[in-house]
């Protein structure tokens, strides 16, 4: 059964990706996103995971999972910070504000470790197990971890204790944190979890739509959850207080990261299949798309610095590098999105 659905995959992801390059070039008249840099990740190979972004300092994490590293980069200049290397398959990355820390956890070997931002230099270690994932920041600065065969953990970054802990049916893909409530893709489950962090339980639990529910959204008011499934290829806009799907929408292949410009009411997703979904929910139907490389399915919106960044892999001759993204849309007056 595996065998078949990595066929399947495989299928859907190139036939996305055919369909791709039938759109316009980035950049040209009209489009939503102007490529408005690219930015050599240099001697990085393999796959390239999550991103976390530090918009005060114009610093960017990047997990270079095949590479074992994870590179800081400077937007502004264009150009890298330093790396972290011999880590194993480093796969989420999350920025600490109030300490200035960078924490990742790497699957290989179950860790979660902290190194101050302006050096990378190490500053301790929590070991969770198997498969550590992707890390969200919650509101008491805290890292909330996915790992293992299904379980969240929060960590303390000052005394690198675990606080809390939610038990899982599945191994959790994306989450996303609200006020009160924690989102969770469990897309071997084919289900979507509602969870209490504080109580350490389930308190809902909303069957998928589709297969592979990976990349989660939540919108800034707190309503909204946005959900990409990979068979069929599709987006999911879900009400956070009952589950009710309010948009089922076509979208690009093999996404693995999705994101909300509360400015400009859209919402883009990231796809391996060589694309960027720029999709308007207030439209009855369709979405503008715009091209990309292979393999770039990585991507993060940074609201404070209107910019959509995707990292792609080096492919062939063409190195691994950042994409950073312009939104050429109108924005809204000042205030609050």
């Amino acid at each position: 059964m595996a065998d078949l659905l990595k066929l399947l995959t495989a299928f859907l992801v190139l036939s996305s990706t055919g369909a791709c390059r039938a759109q316009p070039d980035v950049g040209v008249t009209g489009a939503p996103l102007v490529l408005e840099r690219t930015i050599p990740l240099s001697g990085v190979r393999g796959r390239i995971d999550h991103m976390a972004i530090d918009p005060a300092h114009r610093r960017v994490f990047i997990a270079e999972l095949g590479a074992g590293s994870v590179e800081a980069v400077d937007l502004a200049g264009g150009f890298s910070l330093g790396r972290v290397s011999d880590l194993k398959e480093p796969q989420g990355v999350a920025y600490l504000p109030a300490r200035d820390e960078l924490a990742v956890a790497s699957g290989g070997d179950g860790s979660v470790r902290f190194f101050r931002a302006r050096d990378l230099a190490p500053v301790g270690r929590v070991t969770l197990g198997a498969d550590a994932d992707n890390m969200r920041v919650d509101g008491q600065g805290r890292i909330v971890v996915g790992y293992g065969s299904g379980a969240l953990a929060v960590i303390d970054p000052a005394s690198l204790r675990v606080v809390a802990r939610l038990d899982l049916p599945a191994h959790p893909e994306a989450f996303a944190l609200g006020v009160a409530k924690v989102f969770v893709n469990l897309p071997d489950a084919r289900t979507i979890v509602v969870g209490d962090l504080t109580n350490g339980r389930i308190v809902a639990r909303w069957p998928a739509g589709h297969l592979w529910n990976f990349p989660m959204a939540l919108d800034a008011g707190g309503g909204r959850l946005a959900v990409v499934f990979r068979l069929p290829a599709r987006l999911q806009l879900l009400d956070t207080s009952s589950g009710a799907v309010s948009l089922d929408r076509s979208t690009c292949g093999d996404a693995d990261d999705v994101a909300f410009d509360q400015r400009r009411g859209l919402v883009y997703v990231i796809c391996g299949a060589g694309a960027i979904d720029d999709i308007d929910p207030a439209r009855s139907q369709g979405s503008t798309r715009i091209r990309t490389r292979d393999g770039a399915r990585t991507g993060l919106y940074a609201p404070d610095l209107d910019r959509l960044l995707v990292a792609a892999p080096a492919r062939g001759s063409e190195g691994a590098a950042l994409l950073v993204y312009r939104p050429v849309g109108p924005k809204p007056a000042p205030g609050p999105p």
